[in-house]
């Protein structure tokens, strides 16, 4: 595949992570990052949103967990200064305060409003206009939309999950990527089945105990249209001051 068919994850003098991963994401792609609490879920997304702006494209990061200070603060950890990016609007950061928000979750006078949580979402034009948007954590945003759950509860969790799809093909349609993180533990599986049926990249991240020690892992389950040749496993660690390390050792 052609280089300009992919958005590259940057940072090739910091980490090797663009290389292991074929050398970007395909455009026009559905991707999932799938991991409990704890895998590094949005450590890694962070390391893509820095390493895709300094590559000079755009990304949308919408976040259920962090506000925006919460979200500098993280980066600045990494050694992912985002602040040139924010200001030059190469990066679009939103908070979806969907546990406190009244706009999201308000009194009964809200309840309306409620019930279009995700419809919402949908209808927030700008946020869909970047190269890449990046949902952390999805699954926060479907637990917290009555109408889907309301669905889950009768049983139509696969219609439900393909209203979605429905909008995310026509979002990639456009040559955008959409990437979306999501805890499997914190979700029905019957939801979540379609999801991962239609992902053009699909990466499973894993904790293993050997001893003492955690050790991290991608594993890749699914990239259609990859660049170069994408491995099955890649090991990684998060390092405070450092960001992402790509780590040689493997995983067993």
């Amino acid at each position: 595949m052609s280089g300009r068919n992919l958005v590259p994850l940057g940072l090739d003098d910091r980490d090797r992570l663009n290389a292991e991963l074929g050398g970007g994401i395909p455009r026009g792609s559905i991707a999932i990052m799938e991991g409990q609490y704890g895998a590094g879920k949005s450590a890694l997304t962070q390391r893509f949103t820095y390493g895709i702006c300094e590559e000079g494209h755009t990304v949308t990061f919408l976040s259920t967990e962090l506000t925006v200070k919460g979200f500098i603060d993280q980066m600045h950890s990494l050694d992912y200064g985002v602040e040139d990016h924010l200001l030059d609007e190469r990066l679009l950061f939103l908070h979806g305060d969907i546990d406190s928000s009244s706009a999201l979750r308000g009194d009964e006078e809200d309840e309306g409003e409620r019930m279009q949580l995700l419809k919402r979402l949908m209808d927030a034009e700008t946020m869909w206009e970047s190269d890449v948007i990046i949902l952390d954590t999805f699954d926060a945003i479907l637990r917290n939309d009555p109408k889907f759950e309301h669905l889950v509860r009768q049983g139509d969790e696969r219609q439900a999950a393909l209203e979605i799809i429905s909008f995310f093909r026509e979002i990639v349609a456009k040559g955008k990527i959409v990437i979306l993180t999501v805890d499997p533990t914190a979700v029905d599986e019957e939801a979540m089945g379609p999801f991962r049926s239609i992902a053009d990249v699909y990466l499973e991240l894993q904790m293993i105990e050997v001893g003492n020690d955690v050790r991290r892992n991608i594993a890749v389950k699914r990239f259609t249209g990859m660049g170069e040749q994408v491995g099955d496993s890649v090991g990684y660690s998060v390092r405070s001051g450092i960001g992402i390390v790509i780590e040689s050792r493997s995983v067993a």
